[in-house]
């Protein structure tokens, strides 16, 4: 039997999908992060099914035997504490577990906070990259908040409230005229989004205390960076992205792969190679 990766509310419970219920109530067993706060989301749709912690911290030891489990027979589905499970949660381990002991894996979509934000931010992102949490360390931020400078797409980050002032100031350091969108408490009663530059966010909420979880959306530097410090962001993704960038410029196909075989050393055959055919 598969295992399922199922989708939960950010914040409305009315966000829950009618797929999403059926498939926790024909599962045998339910992997949760907290299964206390699991418990509410099965109380108020009547879900019955029994529950088993499956959390950082256990991971790793946990995972041969629902493995086992699904091999056995069992339909196993995975839950966070909100959104989509393994996109800054736990879940990784177990997915990669399955495929290589050939236990089919599939997904049922829910909401998710970072491409809601993105959607609500009023940013040009059809190319971003996804950041999740720069990190509790000040050598992680530090590292974190180079490379979103350094990035020509927009940044998507979360971060916590008691963190965010922190986050900002440094930002406000590096470029504190890019513009940033900022969500939070999305779905929720007091569900917020506003847009300003780095700087102008930083002065709102230093006088608003920030309340309720964030997502941060920072716009790409629009090559205002150096052209090594660019090139330097483009090698680090990946290929396709390398090109996208390319072509959003205004660069031909031909050009794009051109430039990016330059930037990364390498033969442009060998760029069109992993673009056109995935090798």
């Amino acid at each position: 039997m598969p295992l399922s990766i199922v989708g939960t509310p950010i914040g409305n419970l009315e966000d829950f999908s009618v797929r999403a219920v059926r498939v926790l109530k024909e599962a045998d067993l339910i992997a949760a992060e907290d299964t206390r706060n699991t418990l509410k989301l099965l109380n108020h749709f009547e879900i019955h099914t029994p529950m088993t912690a499956y959390h950082k911290f256990n991971e790793k030891t946990v995972t041969g035997e629902l493995v086992q489990k699904m091999q056995a027979g069992a339909h196993i589905a995975l839950v966070s504490d909100a959104g989509m499970p393994v996109l800054s949660d736990p879940g990784r381990i177990l997915v990669r577990a399955c495929q290589e002991a050939g236990v089919p894996v599939t997904a049922v979509p829910g909401p998710t906070a970072s491409v809601t934000a993105v959607a609500l931010s009023g940013i040009d992102c059809r190319h971003f990259v996804f950041f999740g949490f720069l990190g509790k360390s000040s050598k992680e931020m530090r590292q974190g908040i180079k490379a979103v400078e350094k990035s020509p797409w927009p940044v998507v980050l979360y971060e916590s409230p008691h963190r965010l002032l922190k986050t900002l100031e440094q930002m406000a350091k590096q470029f504190p005229d890019r513009e940033m969108s900022i969500s939070r408490e999305i779905t929720k009663r007091y569900e917020e989004t506003r847009r300003d530059t780095v700087s102008g966010q930083l002065a709102h909420f230093t006088v608003h205390p920030p309340k309720g979880e964030f997502v941060l959306v920072v716009d790409g530097n629009g090559g205002k960076t150096s052209e090594d410090g660019r090139t330097e962001a483009l090698n680090a993704g990946s290929v396709a992205d390398h090109v996208a960038y390319y072509l959003s410029q205004g660069l031909s196909e031909k050009d794009a792969m051109k430039a990016a075989a330059k930037d990364r050393g390498v033969s442009k055959r060998e760029i069109y190679k992993i673009v056109k055919i995935g090798g």
